[in-house]
């Protein structure tokens, strides 16, 4: 087993950020990649232009890489926000008029994961109304995954690096996957495990595995300390990798890290070919 024997795909989001993102889908062919991920590329606009949308998928298209996850709208990723679907207003607002316009773009290229980040914390704001308000911005998106065949993935971010986010375990994560499976009756929505942001909340790994790799729909990795690639850290990524294949894992794992101070198609050397 090994690195040889995963499906590994490439988030765009974070690596080949060096180029124009109508370019990152070449590049990453270009690396020896067949898949990519996106975080929502328009943080600006959770509405963007047809033109805009289309752009990207003739890129998508024309690289012959097949998109398998993105990101609903999220605020400012990268930046201060880590999603909006929690944030009373006009963020929440947003969300909500970008669920259809990600559903649609996601199902025209074939993705089957659609990650929706959960939102910080906001000051004066009772943390039970963010999360009642989250949970029926939820179940909105479990069932605009559903009709197009997909799955929604709830994440852990890390309290070091995002300190007002909730979900900074697999136990809180796995919560919220549960209340929304069970809000819906979809069975749809699924754990997505970053094994960097656990290792970061002093997580033990193995036991996370063990005890959520049934809930889990998607698996991003990155080593630790620094976020970079594989071997760069201490994270014993081949070994986790192994225990989530045993543990009948069998989807794709994003490539979430940072290249470092290289051109990100220099960052795969760990990568067997």
């Amino acid at each position: 087993m090994g690195f040889a024997d995963q499906r590994f795909n490439v988030n765009l989001s974070i690596l080949f950020t060096e180029l124009p993102l109508l370019e990152r889908p070449a590049a990453a062919a270009a690396a020896g990649f067949t898949a990519v991920e996106l975080w929502w590329p328009w943080v600006d606009s959770p509405t963007p232009a047809q033109s805009e949308l289309d752009a990207l998928k003739r890129a998508l298209e024309d690289a012959g890489v097949q998109l398998t996850g993105l990101n609903f709208y999220a605020g400012q990723l990268p930046g201060p926000d880590r999603g909006a679907l929690s944030l009373p207003g006009e963020e929440s607002e947003r969300f909500r008029a970008n669920i259809d316009v990600a559903a649609d773009f996601a199902h025209s290229l074939g993705a089957t994961a659609l990650n929706a980040l959960y939102g910080n914390r906001v000051a004066g704001v009772d943390p039970a109304e963010q999360d009642a308000l989250a949970l029926e911005n939820l179940v909105l998106a479990a069932r605009a995954a559903d009709r197009i065949g997909a799955i929604l993935l709830i994440e852990a971010l890390n309290k070091p690096e995002s300190p007002l986010y909730p979900l900074v375990s697999a136990p809180a994560a796995v919560g919220i996957v549960d209340k929304v499976n069970d809000a819906t009756g979809l069975a749809n929505t699924r754990f997505l495990m970053d094994l960097y942001h656990l290792s970061m909340n002093g997580e033990e790994l193995p036991s996370v595995i063990d005890q959520f790799a049934a809930k889990t729909g998607h698996v991003q990795i990155a080593d630790n300390p620094g976020r970079g690639a594989p071997g760069t850290g201490s994270l014993p990524l081949e070994d986790l990798l192994d225990r989530l294949t045993k543990a009948g894992y069998d989807g794709w794992v994003g490539l979430e890290y940072k290249p470092g101070d290289r051109p990100s198609a220099e960052a795969f050397d760990w990568l067997p070919r």
